[in-house]
């Protein structure tokens, strides 16, 4: 009787010794990782389009863009009480986009009228939709903002006037 219990206890030992190893893992074949580096390509460049500087760094001060804004007369000194008006609004109006000193959404004014006209800034103030559509530098900066377009804050020529005294604080 001895004998049979131990060789039971010697069967049922090994059985649970072969079921505890030896269980190989199969992987799932519905899903698999496999990492490589991207190329990057970069996409053809055209002499037409592209210029070795920037549109927010280029200087254009001949151009006065497409709107309603022909002529700006700029007195030597800045009017601080318009230039103040035109801070506020532009923190109301345009500061979610346009940092001061950074480039942000769109391109920073810090510097603003040394590249660019009054009457160029006022007009893409008042009028970014033809613009955008119809001044080269403007389609040049809007894509190199990565096709943000800017939107129309609907300001008045009066509260763009203002923007723009404060603009010239910005040097």
């Amino acid at each position: 009787m001895m004998k049979i219990v131990i060789r039971s206890a010697a069967i049922i030992f090994s059985l649970l010794l072969t079921a505890c190893g030896g269980k190989e893992e199969k992987k799932k074949d519905d899903f698999n990782i496999n990492r490589e580096k991207t190329k990057t390509e970069k996409p053809a460049e055209t002499a037409s389009t592209t210029s070795a500087v920037p549109a927010s760094k280029r200087i254009d001060l001949e151009n006065k863009g497409v709107g309603p804004v022909t002529s700006v007369t700029l007195t030597p000194d800045i009017d601080q009480a318009l230039a103040k008006k035109g801070e506020e609004v532009y923190t109301q109006m345009c500061l979610a986009c346009h940092k001061t000193d950074k480039k942000f959404i769109g391109p920073a004014p810090t510097g603003i009228l040394k590249r660019r006209s009054p009457e160029w800034v006022m007009n893409m103030i008042l009028n970014p939709e033809v613009m955008i559509k119809e001044d080269p530098l403007a389609k040049e900066l809007m894509a190199e903002f990565n096709g943000a377009p800017m939107a129309n804050q609907g300001l008045t020529e009066d509260q763009a006037r203002s923007v723009l005294e404060f603009f010239r604080t910005l040097e």
